[in-house]
């Protein structure tokens, strides 16, 4: 366990951590059933890896700019003209 292993993260063990471990099979069937039912194609659901912060920045980034990208979002005709309009006029 890394909380023993590494002196800068004893302060965040519990004995009770040694009894959890026994039950980490189920919590990650109970983890994959809850992510497996809820998540769909309109709404789904990114299992991003913690371990480093950086790269954790860097996939919720990606995920948050691909899908910007794939809604393809355009401004409309009518917002674009009242912007030009308003520059005109001042």
């Amino acid at each position: 366990m890394d909380r023993l292993e590494r002196p800068e993260k004893n302060w965040k063990f519990s004995i009770a951590d040694v009894a959890e471990r026994e039950h980490w099979d189920d919590y990650m069937e109970a983890y994959e059933d809850a992510i497996n039912a809820t998540s769909t194609q309109w709404a789904p659901w990114y299992i991003v890896p913690a371990d480093e912060k950086w790269a954790t920045r860097a996939i919720v980034a990606d995920i948050i700019t691909s899908t910007l990208r794939d809604l393809d979002l355009k401004f409309s005709r009518s917002n674009r003209s009242a912007t030009q309009d308003a520059g005109r006029s001042a």
